[in-house]
């Protein structure tokens, strides 16, 4: 693995036929202005507290391949995983012919043929932001992890301005009253801080499986939560998020043509492609399904000023 520059290194890695950059990487963001993880000038850069330290990836498309260069201390590990990151070992086997069970998922699958899950193989970093979208809005989640980000976490390595997210022993030693201002109230904070605290077993967690079973153990994450966590740090093509507050009504209009619906009634949907549970859901996000609208919309609120 050739040195590229003080603190960097490159790998090239070979791409299959059919694959989608943009939008196999735009899920390891939260928003264009995350500030862990955007695109700059067609590349895609993350930054990422590694067990070697912090880092940071950029993958950019060159002809048939992908060119992944790491910075920081941690540079050689992500470098080494950035296959599994760019969503290189999504095993997408069989999808084909269950996708076939419905022909809005068989549709979806040759659109997006391309898509792949990411696996970027860090779960607190991915929890963070999952226990900020807990109940509130996307603005207000977003809001929250970015304020959060800034104040806790530490400039990335690199050449793009990003910043590595927050230390899980910096947040677990954090009260709760300080991340008030930050649009995190008392529960989602406690929450935060009893999963920070066990952050270095939840890393260590050999699959998705053993990953769910110690998220969900914690107070305050649940199904929701552990599913969001492990499609993303494992790749797991059949985690769906049960309890929340869109995909439930999504599937049940994609799939049976029904406005609304509820856990039970999406599972059993999501039944016939077992397995693929969770890239069936990703691929109707992708596409912009969504059910119609009735009622207003999740108010916005500032824990602020309470």
């Amino acid at each position: 693995m050739p040195a590229v520059g003080t603190g960097a290194r490159d790998r090239r890695l070979s791409l299959p036929r059919w694959y989608d950059a943009v939008g196999t990487l735009r899920q390891l963001t939260f928003s264009r202005w995350d500030p862990c993880a955007r695109f700059v000038d067609g590349a895609f850069w993350w930054a990422v507290r590694t067990p070697d330290g912090p880092a940071t990836l950029c993958l950019r498309r060159e002809e048939d391949g992908l060119i992944a260069t790491g910075y920081g201390p941690g540079a050689g590990w992500v470098v080494e995983r950035a296959d599994a990151v760019a969503g290189l070992r999504d095993d997408v086997t069989g999808f084909a012919e269950v996708a076939g069970a419905h022909p809005v998922v068989a549709e979806l699958a040759r659109t997006y043929r391309g898509l792949r899950l990411p696996a970027t193989g860090r779960v607190f970093a991915r929890l963070l932001r999952a226990v900020c979208e807990q109940k509130v809005t996307g603005k207000e989640a977003y809001r929250a992890y970015a304020a959060i980000v800034r104040r806790f976490g530490e400039p990335a390595p690199g050449p793009v301005r990003l910043r590595v997210p927050p230390a899980p022993e910096v947040l677990a030693a954090t009260p709760y009253w300080a991340f008030h201002p930050l649009g995190l109230e008392q529960r989602r904070a406690d929450t935060l801080c009893r999963a920070a605290a066990c952050a270095d077993r939840l890393e260590r967690c050999a699959d998705a499986g053993e990953a769910t079973a110690r998220l969900t153990a914690i107070p305050g994450i649940g199904p929701w939560t552990a599913a969001e966590v492990v499609r993303t740090a494992y790749g797991d093509p059949d985690a769906v998020s049960v309890g929340d507050y869109h995909i439930p009504n999504t599937v049940a209009w994609a799939l049976a043509g029904e406005p609304r619906g509820d856990d039970a009634r999406m599972l059993a949907l999501l039944e016939p492609f077992r397995g693929h549970r969770g890239r069936v859901c990703v691929l109707l996000e992708t596409a912009g399904v969504s059910a119609p609208r009735f009622g207003p919309r999740m108010p916005l609120r500032s824990f602020a000023s309470y």
